[in-house]
Order: C-alpha cells, then sequence, then structure tokens
C-alpha cells in the first residue's frame, strides 16, 4: 500500500513539476516576445511562380478599424464583391474568445503541432522557412495581448517582418482536398443509390416513426467504481426500470461518450431506452472526458488523452461489466450485452466487438500523416507512443453481443484485418458532413470490411461529428457552424434506429411496428438531414472509387 501511495505522490509530482515548468516557459515566452524589440508583421506576400503580391497590414488595419480602402487593398478591392468586403472587414476584427495558455497548450499537444505543420507549409516567414513556430508564437502572443486572438491582431503579432503565402503549395493542397471531396461525393451517392434499391426490393411501406417513450418508468443510481489493478476509478450513470419483463432479468446496453464529453452526452438515449425496459449503464472515462480537455486548457494536462486510454477505454466497460454482474446479478443479465459510443466511444465499442489493433496499418497510415486531410488520424496516430510488444490488440469482451458505433475510427487503429475480426451484430452512422471522423475513410470504407452476416450503415446526409450529442454543462462548447442541422433530428434517429437494432435482439418492450430496414429509415427521414440505411454495398465498386 505505501508503494503504490507513494507511486501516486511520484506521479502527483511528476505532474505537478512539468505543468509549473510549461507555465513557466509560457510566461518568459510572452515576456521575451513581447519585449519593444520584438518585429511584427508589416507585409503580407503571395508567391505564385515569378509572381508576387504584396498587401500591408497597416491598410488592413486601417480598413477593419476605420472602413477606408487604402494602399494595396484599394487596388485589389475591385477583385471583391460588395458582400465579399464586408465579411473580410468584420473577419478581420472577430475575436475568438479563448485564454492563451489554452492556445498553448494546444498548440504544443500532439495533434496542434501535427496542425501547425501543415499550415506551416503554405503560411512562411520572411525567409521562406516553415511558418510552424511564428504561427504558433503569434497565436499566443495575440491571445494574451488586450485586444485578444484576431486574425487582424495575429498579423500584428506575426514575429517577422514579412508573412509569405506559398500559393503554390496552397493550390495544389486544395487540389488533393478537392480530389478527397469529389471521391467522398461519389461514395456517399453509391449509398444512397443501395439504399434506394433496398427500398425497392423490400417493397414495405411504414408509419412515421416510433411515437414517445416506452411504459416503463425507471431510477437512476450512481455508482463509483474503482479499479485497484489499473488504479483508475470512474463514475457510472445505471438506469433501472422499475418493472421487468416477464421476471426476466433487465437486459443491459451500455454507451461510451466521445473524447471530451460526459455521461450526460447521451443521456437523452439512456433515459429512452430505460422508459422500453432496457437496464443502461453509462460510464464516464477519465483520460478523455469533458474534465480531460478542460485539464489540457487550464495547462494540468500534455496532451489531448493518454495514448493509454485506447486500452483503458475498452477494459473500464470490461471492469464496469465485472461489477454489474457482482453487485446486480439477479437484476440485469450480464451474459448479452448490447453497446454504443460515439467518436472515440464507438472505438471503444468496435474494440470490445472484437476489432483488434492493427500496429502494421497504423504505422503505414501514420507516415503519410503530414499529407492526410483525416482529422481523426491525430487521435489515432497517438496509439502510436504504445509499446507494441506489451500492449493487447485483442479486448474483445464475449459479453458484448451488439454493437452501433457512431462516427467511430477505424481506418487506422483497426484496419481491414482489424474490422474483419468483429463477429457480432454491428451498425456504423456516418455524417456525410463530419470533418473529425471522415465518412468514406472511417465509416462507408469500413464497412465493407465487416464479414458479419447481420451489419447496417447509416448515412445522415449533412450530419457532422456533433450532430447526435446533447449538449451538457461540463462538455467544450460547440461553435453552430460545427453543430450542422438541428441535434434533435440525429438524436431521434440514434432513439428509433437504437432501439429497433437492440430490441431485435434482447429482451425488451418491442416497438408496435418498425423494422431495422431501409424503409423504417425512409419513414423517419427529415429533410434537413436525410436518412439512408444500407445492409450491403458492393466493395469492387467502392475500391475503384477510392484507388487513385
Amino acid at each position: 500500500m505505501l508503494d503504490i501511495i507513494n507511486n501516486k505522490q511520484k506521479k502527483i509530482f511528476n505532474h505537478s513539476l512539468k505543468s509549473f515548468i510549461f507555465k513557466l516557459g509560457f510566461m518568459l515566452t510572452l515576456s521575451n516576445f513581447t519585449a519593444p524589440k520584438v518585429l511584427a508583421a508589416e507585409e503580407i506576400s503571395v508567391n505564385y511562380g515569378p509572381l508576387e503580391f504584396s498587401l500591408s497590414v497597416e491598410s488592413l488595419r486601417v480598413y477593419a478599424q476605420e472602413g477606408k480602402m487604402t494602399g494595396e487593398l484599394a487596388d485589389y478591392a475591385d477583385l471583391l464583391t460588395k458582400e465579399q468586403l464586408e465579411t473580410l472587414r468584420f473577419g478581420l476584427s472577430r475575436k475568438a474568445d479563448i485564454q492563451p495558455l489554452s492556445v498553448a497548450q494546444f498548440f504544443y499537444s500532439y495533434q496542434g503541432e501535427r496542425i501547425l505543420e501543415r499550415v506551416g507549409q503554405i503560411v512562411r516567414t520572411r525567409a521562406g522557412q516553415s511558418g510552424f513556430y511564428a504561427i504558433r508564437s503569434a497565436l499566443i502572443l495575440a491571445a494574451a495581448s488586450e485586444e485578444g486572438l484576431t486574425p487582424l491582431n495575429f498579423l500584428k503579432t506575426f514575429p517577422t517582418s514579412e508573412i509569405t503565402i506559398d500559393s503554390e503549395q496552397g493550390l495544389e493542397i486544395i487540389k488533393e482536398l478537392s480530389k478527397v471531396i469529389q471521391t467522398a461525393e461519389q461514395a456517399i451517392a453509391e449509398v444512397e443509390d443501395n439504399f434506394l434499391t433496398e427500398i425497392i426490393t423490400e417493397n414495405k411501406s411504414f408509419p412515421e416513426g416510433i411515437n414517445g417513450v416506452g411504459r416503463f418508468s425507471y431510477q437512476t443510481e450512481n455508482l463509483i467504481l474503482r479499479d485497484n489493478q489499473r488504479q483508475r476509478t470512474f463514475p457510472v450513470d445505471l438506469y433501472l426500470p422499475k418493472q421487468t419483463i416477464n421476471n426476466q432479468p433487465l437486459s443491459l446496453v451500455v454507451i461510451s461518450h466521445g473524447l471530451g464529453s460526459d455521461r450526460s452526452t447521451f443521456a437523452y438515449f439512456a433515459r429512452y431506452l430505460a422508459s422500453y425496459g432496457f437496464a443502461v449503464a453509462v460510464p464516464e472515462h477519465p483520460g478523455s472526458n469533458a474534465s480531460q480537455i478542460q485539464n489540457l486548457l487550464e495547462g494540468f494536462a500534455n496532451d489531448v488523452t493518454p495514448p493509454e486510454e485506447f486500452i483503458n477505454r475498452p477494459l473500464d466497460i470490461t471492469y464496469l461489466l465485472d461489477q454489474i454482474e457482482a453487485r446486480y446479478s439477479s437484476q440485469i443479465n450480464t451474459k448479452d450485452v448490447g453497446i454504443i459510443g460515439q467518436s472515440f466511444g464507438a472505438y471503444t465499442a468496435l474494440a470490445l466487438a472484437g476489432a483488434e489493433l492493427n500496429f502494421a496499418t497504423l504505422n503505414t497510415a501514420c507516415q503519410a500523416l503530414d499529407s492526410s486531410f483525416n482529422v481523426s488520424l491525430f487521435l489515432q496516430c497517438l496509439a502510436l507512443e504504445l509499446p507494441p510488444e506489451t500492449t493487447p490488440t485483442n479486448l474483445k469482451d464475449p459479453r458484448i453481443t451488439s454493437a452501433i458505433a457512431i462516427n467511430p475510427l477505424t481506418s487506422a487503429i483497426f484496419g481491414q484485418k482489424g474490422m474483419s475480426k468483429i463477429d457480432i451484430p454491428t451498425m456504423l452512422v456516418s455524417g456525410s458532413a463530419d470533418p473529425v471522423t471522415p465518412a468514406l475513410p472511417e465509416q462507408i470504407r469500413p464497412f465493407t470490411w465487416l464479414n458479419v452476416p447481420e451489419k447496417y450503415l447509416v448515412l445522415m446526409k449533412e450530419g457532422t461529428h456533433f450532430s447526435t450529442l446533447n449538449e451538457s454543462s461540463g462538455s467544450i462548447p460547440i461553435p453552430e457552424t460545427a453543430i450542422g442541422p438541428d441535434p434533435k433530428i440525429g438524436q431521434n434517429y440514434i432513439k428509433q434506429l437504437g432501439l429497433l437494432f437492440f430490441s431485435d435482439r434482447y429482451s425488451a418492450e418491442t416497438p408496435d411496428f418498425g423494422c431495422l430496414c431501409a424503409g423504417y429509415a425512409a419513414s423517419i427521414t427529415q429533410p434537413a438531414m436525410p436518412l439512408s440505411l444500407i445492409t450491403q454495398l458492393n466493395e469492387t465498386k467502392l475500391e475503384l472509387l477510392v484507388t487513385p
């Protein structure tokens, strides 16, 4: 016991020391960069081959603050519409409400540095060097200034007299991105074509969905679980219906939240399932919840999430099932359990469903990280910091007998070989406008890698990474533009399809009508976020789309 206490004290001391050193370095950076000798960007130069166009920062300042066209900006004004000029003026002074320490913490993290490397290829210093360090310092200094972090203030704090925009590199990146978008659109169209084909083949019609909640009342219990073996403590909300069906133990569904979320993010679905007779367990993963992101932004954590979370998250669920089995064996059936997760929680669900970590695929994908547009790789590639010799690759729990994965990350961490190991009914849910875990590489293509006879791919057109999330007080605020269409639409899809998916195979209240099929998806679809559901997709045809 003394060793454990000493180890904990060492960890706390080491963490505090790292945090103190970072903050000290951060303050020294601010004091050095804000000294009078520091340069500020005076000019923006855009290079395209032998051509060069220049624009003074002063002309942008005058326009933003006074609305007057001066210098080079007046010369270029005819190239822009009135609306574009108004957008430019507003945008130059638009302030991001974020603390300088939060900016520093993120851009010193693994994910932040990968973003800087990519942007630094286009935004360069006067000497033509990558803008990596200059961009980071300008962001921190602008956030720390009285005016705050605005595009104009970023230019004013850029630590060289000239900012060079490599337009050739920028146009090349735009060209590559256009190809990625075009291919994704073709794949999405293929899914939608299959959806229409399945509707015609089924030849079924349905009323407008499941109306309202179920008939069961329920209670919520709040548990604190302590896994001494892993020295890990985490809370769990357990939703328990007050009645059972035919005096049978309650069927159980586990919900795993995503990175930066918490137990309340999918509380709406937990309550909904409980009203139909399911017991629902919602754990909070301490290394990847909202508090972890807040700690990062406040300087108490060094990265978005520790790489060990790839292992700890599935083990949290396994430990949770052990504890429920020990405490509620007469009330809850833990031999056949459903799981649903979103984003990092979807990874968790698939790992427990049998998908195996694949370090070979991960290594290959992460070597091309700097040229990839797949944002989820920033998280997936963190797993390379795990020692492959001692890291378990199979985290399957045989008690998990069905899984729903919303916006999962799969392509590198599992790959085709890892995904093919899943042997239980599985549903992948995707958003066509998801920039975090893009639909084609992370859900549509991996859907074809599943070898199980019962599999579903759900596509929400215009859906984003946040379309199914409920806003919670503890989560990091998300801009409305990133959320996309009304999340209540996506939440309703999850409630109805999720209920049908789980009630088909577990002892719970089965809705009076509906089936997990294309026709039913068509009956509940909404114009703002059209819904598709398919059970098969031509792998050969899809591979022709994604192969350069």
